[in-house]
């Protein structure tokens, strides 16, 4: 079958995009709920974990960008906790990076569709060492949910307490079983108390549906993957869709194809793109956006750098590991969207012990205009020290957009 794509224009694209991810549609008026929790889940398919606690945890934020100040134990609630009226909703597992994504997707991960991760490389001590794979998965059935510290004060070495019947292990060598086989499947994360992951047998936290579910092939999971993140991205090229779960580029390429020709994929030509698009059959194209948002660095929306320069003209870096000295706008710096452009970067530090949301550097656009740009960044900056349960924001010196934003926060 011959496909001729239809061409469109970079803003449709980015509209699109926007659409997509959730950004066309209202904060809720009212208090969010565990209904607005899934339905914008539905469209971001999963949330990145990240350990950086600069501002707030990078699986929270994305969620208050689209719906604005939220009850962020209504995430806590669907990934860590369980019961008969308020079933998991995520599990913890390697998809873009460490990621909290529906229980539902768990086979489609594990199908050997996508790459093994860095994990893959303690493969040889649990070769070597059998007996440690049993003694970690012992201690986690006896224990669990437990974290690796506490698994490596019971099995790593002499002076320290450990369960009757095992053999003494090295320390390191058990936190990597306990990442080996959290790569595997065999262990997920129980729950986590204060971001640290405690560790549970799989069985103990999905589902028996889940569990019990016959094996998906790795081409029909590729292709179930490559959906999801279409139907996320709204309009991407097969690197894009490849990145939103990091696929191989080889099984990538052959499930867009196949979903091209199933008609589940809509081949379309993005002028000034460099790379043929697809764009999801669902997917709209609003003939405005009316956002207002913060983005943290690990939102979907912009996490692949190079389709974020693409989408917006905005060449975004995070520079955590950059000298200071060396920085141009600051250690974690948040786009600021407005419409359908990002018009600004905020460099947020949440200062819990002074009750602050800090400012240390805000800077404009070119071409921005920098007076609606610190109206609404003013009160997007209120809206979330509220969320944080801060006591107000204080604006630094460093960036064009600070002393206007200063004034306007007074």
């Amino acid at each position: 079958m011959t496909h001729t794509p239809v061409v469109i224009g970079p803003a449709a694209a980015r509209r699109t995009a926007l659409a997509a991810q959730g950004f066309a549609d209202a904060r809720p008026a009212g208090a969010v709920t565990r209904r607005h929790l899934v339905r914008t889940l539905g469209r971001t398919r999963l949330l990145q974990v990240d350990s950086v606690n600069v501002a707030v945890r990078a699986h929270y934020m994305p969620l208050f960008s689209r719906l604005g100040a939220y009850d962020r134990a209504l995430v806590d609630d669907a990934a860590w906790a369980h019961s008969a009226r308020r079933p998991r909703l995520l599990v913890e597992y390697w998809a873009h990076e460490a990621s909290l994504l529906p229980v539902a997707d768990w086979p489609l991960l594990l199908s050997g569709a996508k790459p093994r991760g860095w994990w893959r490389n303690y493969a040889a001590l649990a070769d070597r060492e059998p007996a440690l794979v049993d003694d970690v998965l012992a201690a986690v059935k006896e224990l669990g949910p437990v974290g690796a510290g506490t698994l490596e004060t019971v099995l790593g070495g002499p002076g320290r307490r450990r369960r009757p019947g095992v053999s003494w292990w090295e320390r390191s060598d058990v936190k990597r079983i306990c990442e080996w086989l959290f790569g595997t499947g065999e262990l997920t994360t129980g729950t986590r108390v204060n971001f640290q992951r405690l560790y549970d047998l799989t069985e103990r936290v999905l589902p028996p549906e889940v569990l019990g579910a016959a094996p998906v092939d790795p081409d029909e999971a590729a292709r179930g993957l490559v959906a999801r993140a279409a139907s996320a991205l709204g309009i991407a090229t097969e690197p894009d869709l490849r990145d939103y779960y990091r696929l191989g580029p080889a099984r990538s390429r052959q499930a867009v194809a196949e979903l091209v020709e199933a008609g589940e994929l809509e081949p379309v030509t993005v002028r000034g793109w460099r790379h043929p698009a697809y764009r999801h059959p669902a997917a709209r194209t609003p003939r405005q956006i009316g956002a207002r948002a913060l983005l943290c660095p690990f939102d979907p929306l912009i996490w692949e750098r190079e389709r974020t320069e693409r989408l917006f003209g905005f060449r975004y870096r995070i520079e955590i590991y950059v000298p200071e000295p060396q920085r141009e706008y600051g250690y974690y710096v948040f786009p600021f969207l407005l419409d359908d452009a990002l018009v600004a970067r905020v460099d947020l530090k949440a200062d819990r012990a002074a009750g602050l949301l800090r400012v240390p550097g805000a800077f404009v656009e070119p071409g921005a205009d920098g007076a609606r740009v610190t109206a609404e960044l003013a009160a997007e900056l209120r809206l979330m020290a509220a969320w944080l349960e801060l006591d107000g924001v204080l604006v630094g010196e460093r960036g064009n957009l600070a002393a206007p934003l200063a004034a306007a926060l007074r």
